[in-house]
C-alpha cells in the first residue's frame, strides 16, 4: 500500500530530483504551483525546466536543503521582493514560498537509487520528516484523475506511454503526462493537462507498482529484467499480478504468454491475426521509412495505419494505444492521424545525426531481447552492402550475470558488435565481470567482435572503422551515448 501524500500545500523536497522518473513528479507539482525543492548532482536541460515551472534545485546533496523552505517562509513576511501569484507567495525568481501560517517541515521524496547513506535522507529521518517513494507520489496523482492511464510492462512502456500520450494531446483531452523518457510534443517528460486523463508509465523495476490503483492500466509484456531486485520470473509475475488485480480495465499484450495466461486481461492485442485478440493487425509492411497495417477490433475493420516508428515492436506498442484510445471514446481515423506524427521518445531509436555518410542512433536498450528487437529495426534502415554497427555498454554487474549468454546470442542482426566496459549503476562486482566478459560471449557467436573499455578508445575505434553507408546504433542504458555528439562532429568539420 502506498503512504498518503499531501497535495494540499505543504511542500515536497525530492533526493535526486533530475532523474527521469523522478522529475516527471516535480514537474506536475511545481506546475501545480505547490512549493518543490530538490538536489541533484549535475546541472542538466531537466533541472532547467524544473527551475523555470518554479522549483528550487541545490547543486549539492547537503542536510541544510531541508530547510529551505521554512528559511524562505519566515524572509517572505519582510522581503518587499515577494510576488503574489494566483494566490500563492512567490519569490522573485519564480519559486513558490510556504505562507506563514503553513510553515511546515517539507515531505521529502527519494527513489530507490537514494542510498541510506545519504545526507539529506539521513537529515530527513533525523528531523523525523515524512519520507515518501516516488511511488507513492506516484499512486496520490493516479487518484486524483477520473480517468488515470498507468502503463507497464518489462519493455516498450516508455515508448507506449508515450504514443498515448502524443495521441490525447493531438485529439485535445488535453492530459496530464507523467512519463520516463522526453517527448518532443511535450517539451519533456511530463505535462500538466486541464482535462481529466493522466496518463502515467509505471515501473516494475523495484516492485513499488503494486501500489499503483489506476482506471485502466495496461501490460506490454513480463520477462526478468532486473535480478538486483527479483530472484526469479515468478516474483516478477507476483508483482504483475497485483499491479492488474487493482486495475479496473486491464488491457495486455496476447503475444506475451506470461500476460496472456497468468494475467488474463479483459481487452487483448496481438500482431497474430489468428490469435482472436480484442485488436489485431494484418497485411503489414515493416520497411526503414516505418510500418504499414490494416487495425481490426474484435473482427470488424478499422482501418490503416502508419506509423513513423519501425519494427514489429512498436507496431505492438501502437495496439497497446489503439485499444485505450477505444476505450476512451476515440473514433479510429483521429487516432491513426495522430500516431502517424508520432516519432518516438528520446532515446528509443533515436536519431542523432549523420556525418560522413554515416547515420547515428541512439537507443536506452538494455535487455537482450530489447537489443534483439532494437537491432532489427536497424536492419530495416540498411541495404547490403552497408552496415549495421552496433556499440554496447552493458548496465549493472547483475544484469551481465544473469543475462550472459542471452546477451551472446542477441546480435545476430549487427555487422558488427563493439562492445565497452559496464556501467555499474553503484552495483559492487563480486564476480569480476568485464565488458571482456560479455565481448567473448558475443564472439562465441559473431563473428566480428571488438571490446574497446575506454570511451576514448571507443571513439578513436569508431573513427577508424565506420565507413559510409554504416548505421552506428548506440546502445544501453548508462552514459555511453554522451560520445555521439563528438562523432558527429568529427564527421561534419
Amino acid at each position: 500500500m502506498s503512504k498518503t501524500v499531501d497535495f494540499r500545500g505543504k511542500p515536497f523536497h525530492f533526493i535526486g530530483i533530475g532523474g527521469i522518473g523522478m522529475s516527471a513528479l516535480a514537474y506536475i507539482l511545481a506546475k501545480r504551483k505547490l512549493p518543490v525543492s530538490g538536489s541533484d548532482l549535475r546541472v542538466t536541460p531537466i533541472t532547467d525546466r524544473l527551475q523555470s515551472a518554479g522549483a528550487h534545485i541545490f547543486s549539492a546533496q547537503e542536510a541544510t536543503n531541508l530547510d529551505f523552505f521554512q528559511s524562505i517562509s519566515s524572509k517572505s513576511q519582510s522581503s518587499s521582493n515577494a510576488l503574489e501569484i494566483e494566490g500563492q507567495s512567490r519569490n522573485s525568481s519564480g519559486c513558490a514560498v510556504v505562507p506563514t501560517d503553513r510553515r511546515d517541515s517539507p515531505q521529502v521524496i527519494c527513489s530507490t537509487a537514494i542510498a541510506a547513506t545519504n545526507l539529506e535522507y539521513l537529515a530527513a529521518l533525523d528531523k523525523g520528516y515524512e519520507i515518501f517513494h516516488r511511488s507513492d507520489v506516484l499512486a496520490g496523482l493516479l487518484g486524483d484523475y477520473s480517468q488515470s492511464i498507468a502503463v507497464a510492462g518489462t519493455h516498450g512502456k516508455t515508448t507506449t506511454s508515450s504514443a498515448i500520450a502524443h495521441l490525447l494531446v493531438q485529439v485535445g483531452l488535453d492530459p496530464t503526462v507523467i512519463v520516463g523518457g522526453e517527448i518532443e510534443t511535450l517539451g519533456g517528460n511530463a505535462r500538466l493537462g486541464q482535462g481529466g486523463v493522466l496518463v502515467a508509465e509505471a515501473d516494475e523495476s523495484d516492485g513499488t507498482l503494486t501500489k499503483l490503483v489506476p482506471h485502466i492500466g495496461i501490460v506490454t509484456n513480463i520477462e526478468l529484467d532486473h535480478p538486483d531486485h527479483y530472484t526469479s520470473l515468478e516474483q516478477v509475475i507476483s508483482t504483475f499480478q497485483t499491479f492488474a488485480q487493482q486495475c479496473k480495465i486491464l488491457v495486455g499484450c496476447k503475444d506475451c504468454a506470461v500476460v496472456r495466461d497468468r494475467l488474463n486481461p479483459q481487452i487483448t492485442y496481438s500482431l497474430d491475426p489468428n490469435s482472436e485478440a480484442d485488436y489485431i493487425a494484418t497485411e503489414t509492411t515493416y520497411s526503414g521509412q516505418g510500418t504499414r497495417a490494416k487495425i481490426w477490433e474484435r473482427g470488424e475493420l478499422l482501418g490503416e495505419l502508419n506509423l513513423q516508428l519501425l519494427g514489429r515492436h512498436n507496431l505492438s506498442n501502437a495496439l497497446a494505444a489503439i485499444a485505450v484510445a477505444r476505450l476512451l471514446g476515440l473514433e479510429f481515423d483521429a487516432i491513426a492521424t495522430a500516431l502517424k506524427s508520432f516519432e518516438g521518445a528520446k532515446r528509443r531509436f533515436e536519431y542523432r545525426g549523420e556525418g560522413g555518410g554515416i547515420t547515428f542512433f541512439d537507443d536506452y536498450a538494455h535487455h537482450p531481447s530489447e537489443i534483439q528487437v532494437t537491432l532489427a529495426a536497424a536492419r530495416l534502415r540498411v541495404e547490403d552492402p552497408h552496415r549495421v554497427v552496433a556499440v554496447f555498454q552493458p548496465h549493472r554487474y547483475s544484469r551481465v550475470q544473469t543475462f550472459l549468454q542471452e546477451f551472446a546470442r542477441s546480435f545476430g542482426d549487427a555487422d558488427i558488435a563493439i562492445v565497452t566496459d559496464i556501467y555499474s549503476a553503484g552495483e559492487a562486482n563480486p564476480d569480476n565481470l568485464s565488458g571482456q566478459t560479455v565481448a567473448d560471449a558475443i564472439a562465441a557467436h559473431h563473428s566480428h567482435v571488438i571490446y574497446q573499455p575506454t570511451f576514448n578508445g571507443l571513439e578513436s575505434c569508431l573513427k577508424e572503422i565506420l565507413q559510409p553507408g554504416d548505421l552506428a546504433l548506440f546502445l544501453g542504458a548508462g552514459n555511453l551515448n554522451q560520445i555521439i555528439p563528438k562523432l558527429v562532429a568529427f564527421y561534419n568539420p
